[in-house]
């Protein structure tokens, strides 16, 4: 009997499961520290499900049974279904532009037998598994152009799809898979390109946009200048030059506005430009100021776990989802917090400890694609909390309340720890 259990658990990465737990119990306690209130009776709320800690110490105990069927599932069925995956989770997706329900101005929900389920979380795990057999496939020579447009398109895909959703923070989540690409070999110019264009949407945002033409216009006059000789030597430099201003100059002038005017819906506008100090609407930055005013309320050792008061007055919305944070940061303070994050970092360092070990390019493709997805939410959720960015409603991982998300980061996690445990295979 002892064999068995031993050879069951052999192969499994201690270090990760102690930090996984670790987080899940973190949200557990934060999720029932924002709504426990004195005199509730706490079985009765377990047993009948009436609360969110309730459900989530539900949805933890269905991910720990689906934990269980990974670990027990060969490494190569992953590889062997990874595209079927993805169809199925591009499936869904479709699926609830056309039968789904609207939660809190998102129809990106589908209701199953009395239960909510958001596809958009769990086609991540298909994205990333779908991802990691294109790259490590014999035929996908990753320095070419085409490979590396299919590549991407795999995240774009789901992406866009969702954007149809009204679920713009969980598309920008795909996004993390340029990081993995990244690390398979794509150009650091594209990098510098997408931090150019960031910086050009922000320009558009905060500078008039005819002072920026006049701005574009005289650094490629500069540049021409410069560069005479050089130009005519080859034409090819000043048509360069002509394409980055016109391009800049059209982008900042006419398809920033278009986003802003027809594709973002107003209240996401309003958030972006409270963010950048262009506007200054009570109602668009309540839920961004009573977070911070919470958080800062726990000051460096914290309030006492259960005796925060903006969390038990219930002055911050979604306290037990997108602002969990201000949850762990009135109760437990500054160095509460401090340690929370590391906790995350740790879990991060050791997946890419994982990543680089891997004889497998698939194995290793997954695992940066499972940090890069977790490093995505982690950033922007607490950055969402703290504003230093707009509430895109984006939940923390494993801490957040949310089935949909529990179970698709637990997936993720031990999919990774059931391809590491076979890491001397070489799995395509």
């Amino acid at each position: 009997m002892r064999d068995r259990q031993i050879k069951l658990t052999q192969g499994i990465d201690w270090p990760i499961m102690g930090l996984y737990l670790a987080l899940v119990v973190i949200g557990l306690m934060s999720i029932f520290a924002a709504e426990y209130r004195e005199g509730d009776n706490v079985w009765y709320n377990v047993m009948h499900q009436s609360t969110n800690y309730a459900r989530q110490l539900l949805w933890f105990g269905v991910s720990l049974v689906l934990a269980t069927i990974i670990w027990l599932t060969d490494s190569k069925f992953f590889t062997a279904t990874a595209n079927i995956l993805y169809a199925f989770g591009l499936l869904l997706l479709l699926l609830v532009l056309a039968i789904g329900t609207d939660v809190k101005g998102s129809h990106s929900w589908l209701v199953i037998g009395g239960f909510r389920f958001q596809p958009a979380e769990f086609t991540k795990l298909c994205t990333n598994l779908a991802l990691a057999k294109y790259l490590s496939s014999l035929e996908t020579d990753f320095n070419k152009l085409r490979s590396r447009l299919i590549a991407a398109s795999f995240a774009l895909i789901p992406a866009v799809i969702i954007i149809f959703q009204d679920e713009t923070g969980l598309a920008l989540v795909y996004f993390s898979f340029f990081l993995v690409m990244y690390r398979e070999g794509l150009p650091g110019a594209l990098l510098v390109i997408a931090f150019s264009g960031i910086i050009l949407v922000l320009s558009a945002l905060l500078v008039d946009k005819n002072i920026l033409f006049i701005i574009f216009s005289v650094l490629a006059a500069l540049v021409i200048y410069f560069n005479r000789r050089e130009i005519k030597r080859s034409r090819g430099r000043l048509v360069l030059i002509l394409g980055i201003w016109a391009f800049c100059s059209l982008f900042v002038m006419f398809i920033v506005p278009f986003a802003f005017t027809k594709v973002l819906k107003d209240y996401q506008v309003r958030r972006i430009e409270v963010m950048l100090g262009k506007e200054n609407d009570p109602k668009a930055t309540y839920n961004t100021r009573q977070s911070m005013i919470a958080i800062g309320s726990g000051g460096f050792f914290g309030k006492g776990y259960l005796k925060g008061t903006q969390t038990r007055f219930d002055f911050v919305p979604e306290q037990s989802t997108d602002f969990i944070f201000c949850t762990i940061g009135e109760d437990f303070g500054f160095l509460g917090s401090l340690i929370f994050l590391g906790i995350f970092v740790a879990l991060l360092l050791r997946i890419i400890f994982i990543a680089e070990r891997q004889r497998s390019t698939f194995s290793r493709v997954y695992a940066y694609g499972v940090a890069s997805v977790i490093f995505f939410h982690l950033a922007i959720n607490i950055a969402m909390t703290i504003g230093l960015a707009p509430v895109i409603g984006i939940p923390l991982p494993l801490v957040s309340y949310g089935g949909s998300s529990l179970m698709t980061f637990t997936m993720m996690i031990f999919i990774m720890l059931r391809l590491d445990a076979d890491r001397q295979m070489v799995l395509r």
